[in-house]
């Protein structure tokens, strides 16, 4: 009752400060789940200073780190009404909102990390982030999720069989939902801050998820066997809310939008040697890691590409993305 209580009052001030016309605000609040040395947040940070120097001061961000104001779903309708400034989400809760974004979540959609880059910087990616304008959210650009694999409490996953009948958390996404109930699991939506309890108490059988958070959720210690999927390669989305960016000028705007895509290659940077420290940390814990069997994971999971993608320019935006893929430099 206290943390809710806690965290209601620092929501109720922010929705305040927003909502107060008699000066103007130069400090914008920005929000992360995830904890204060994970590559999100420390981008996000990169992000502010970049905005701040290039301002000459008017503007900065002051970041709340480690889900202090809830959970990414809580904290998207927020943002929308500004009471937040920037918020850094990954891609599942807004699948809800905006259906174009469920693109970048179909299992398999992408043949590597970097497949995946190309075509979250290249015309789909672009075309989705405008999708959420309608929505009160400016889409600044994409951070990396890595590539999300399933891990348990019982054993190796080789194939869906193994996963049948067994509880797995999910993001509130029914896309996320649809596929591992399509794996013969039983998907249980789940904040990211009950999970690790879950495991522990049994609540849950596994979940599924990239290296670095496998990691820094310490869920290695009561979810010891990681089995490589790969089945989804979504992205963050770092977000703006429509109501703050529609009260700066063009030229403050434009400082935001080129900082926020430099801020991309930096977070890539602090990704990509995050995922090798994580995945050294928790097999020197003791973790085990085992391959899978891809086709089979695919077969069961193809059929929601003709479920969840169901207009002529979601299927456009498909091929577009298909067509980037192949043969990696």
């Amino acid at each position: 009752m206290l943390r809710t209580g806690r965290r209601g009052f620092m929501i109720g001030s922010l929705c305040m400060l927003a909502a107060c016309d008699r000066a103007p605000r130069t400090q914008m609040f920005a929000n992360d789940t995830h904890p204060r040395d994970y590559p999100t947040v420390r981008a996000v940070e990169y992000f502010g200073d970049l905005i701040e120097r290039r301002s000459n001061g008017r503007l900065s961000i002051k970041m709340f780190a480690g889900g202090q104001l809830g959970s990414e779903r809580d904290t998207l309708e927020i943002t929308a009404f500004g009471g937040l400034d920037i918020n850094r989400v990954n891609i599942a809760p807004l699948n809800a909102i905006e259906p174009m974004t469920m693109i970048l979540s179909l299992p398999f959609l992408f043949d590597s990390i970097e497949h995946s880059r190309r075509a979250f910087d290249g015309p789909p990616g672009q075309a989705i982030l405008q999708s959420l304008t309608r929505h009160g959210l400016i889409g600044l650009c994409y951070y990396d999720s890595g590539a999300r694999s399933f891990y348990n409490t019982y054993g190796p996953v080789r194939t869906p069989g193994d996963m049948r009948g067994r509880k797995y958390r999910v993001q509130n996404s029914d896309l996320y939902v649809g596929t591992v109930n399509a794996l013969g699991a039983d998907a249980t939506p789940m904040a990211l801050g009950e999970i690790y309890q879950g495991l522990v108490q049994g609540v849950i059988d596994g979940a599924e998820n990239n290296w670095p958070t496998y990691q820094s959720e310490r869920h290695f210690e009561v979810a010891p066997y990681y089995s490589e999927t790969q089945h989804v390669m979504a992205p963050e989305v770092l977000l703006m809310s429509k109501i703050r960016w529609d009260k700066l000028s063009r030229a403050d705007q434009e400082i935001i939008m080129e900082s926020a895509r430099e801020s991309v290659p930096y977070m890539r940077r602090l990704w990509d040697a995050r995922v090798v420290a994580a995945r050294r940390a928790v097999l020197a814990a003791g973790a085990k890691v085992n391959e899978v069997d891809h086709k089979a994971f695919q077969d069961k999971t193809r059929p929601l590409w003709d479920r969840f993608v169901t207009t002529g320019r979601e299927r456009d935006l498909v091929r577009q993305i298909q067509a980037m893929g192949g043969a990696d430099a």
